[in-house]
């Protein structure tokens, strides 16, 4: 078992063909049926199905395949970091919910290493890729919050996957409506007198059986809905439609005063907030210092 191998099992999965998977890695068709059928050789099972719909990863290649993306993972980090002949640059990444306040601890951590040479990531992204990232570790940090409703369900998922949720603060739940809103003038709403605007709500996946939603009151029955993956397309259908959106009133000052009202909400659920770690890690100096930003947030 090489690490080509376990490359060439990533991007296959990650394909409808072989004949796909050939062109992403730039070898031949039959050199990646040979490396594959040897890798499975080896392991003594079967990674994929294939048949005249193309091909499919199998049971037991899913659990494979999960270990195979950290070993590599861990391996390309060790690569860059160690061996490659380009000058040394720092690394650091965060995987986070959509928070502004996470996005402002990020720019003011980049701020304090003004002459180092560098390559940070931040991804705003769903609740799962936020833990699958600091597992695989894609990301050293990650940024996410439970309510009452899934507080149970996410702990029992980082405690599997050996994370370490450190909270920053506790916070009720707010909505957000657009200035022009026919409620933005009220001081307190309730669902029930929000029940003909639609909810604007970030999707998330259902993996492995998990719900893991990011906002509060994540399982309210909501007479309509809207679900997107993007902040920008939130505002403009919050804008175009009277819609609303259940947050935690922590919005950047420019937005709040120029776009949005945060007012709060009647139906209490609030969330933890906080960041997750791999067990027993060891951060980099810049992830210390993105933490001590973080940290001039916390409430708890």
């Amino acid at each position: 078992m090489t690490m080509t191998q376990l490359k060439y099992a990533i991007v296959l999965s990650q394909s409808t063909s072989i004949k796909e998977a050939a062109k992403k890695l730039s070898i031949s068709q039959p050199g990646l049926s040979a490396s594959m059928k040897e890798l499975e050789e080896e392991l003594g099972f079967q990674l994929f199905d294939r048949n005249n719909r193309g091909i499919h990863v199998t049971t037991e290649g899913t659990e494979f395949l999960g270990y195979a993306k950290q070993v590599l993972g861990q391996f390309e980090l060790l690569e860059k970091r160690y061996t490659l002949k380009e000058q040394q640059r720092s690394l650091f990444s965060v995987s986070m919910q959509h928070y502004v306040f996470a996005v402002h601890a990020f720019i003011e951590t980049a701020k304090q290493f003004p002459k180092l040479q560098y390559d940070f990531s931040v991804y705003e992204t769903k609740t799962y890729e936020v833990i699958k990232d600091v597992r695989d570790s894609k990301s050293e940090i990650g940024i996410l919050a439970y309510s009452k409703t899934n507080e149970k369900i996410l702990k029992n998922v980082l405690k599997e996957y050996q994370l370490v949720f450190h909270p920053l603060m506790q916070r009720e739940a707010y909505i957000y409506l657009w200035k022009g809103h026919p409620l933005a003038e009220k001081e307190e709403l309730s669902l029930t007198e929000l029940s003909e605007y639609p909810c604007i709500s970030f999707e998330q996946d259902n993996q492995s059986g998990f719900h893991l939603q990011e906002e509060a009151l994540g399982f309210y029955n909501y007479e309509r809905t809207i679900k997107t993956n993007d902040r920008a397309t939130s505002m403009e259908i919050l804008a175009g439609l009277n819609g609303y959106a259940v947050g935690t009133g922590i919005a950047s000052s420019s937005v709040l005063s120029g776009e949005l009202v945060s007012i709060k909400l009647k139906e209490e659920d609030p969330l933890t907030i906080g960041y997750i770690l791999r067990k027993g890690c060891q951060l980099s100096s810049i992830a210390r210092k993105y933490i001590e930003e973080l940290a001039t947030y916390k409430e708890v």
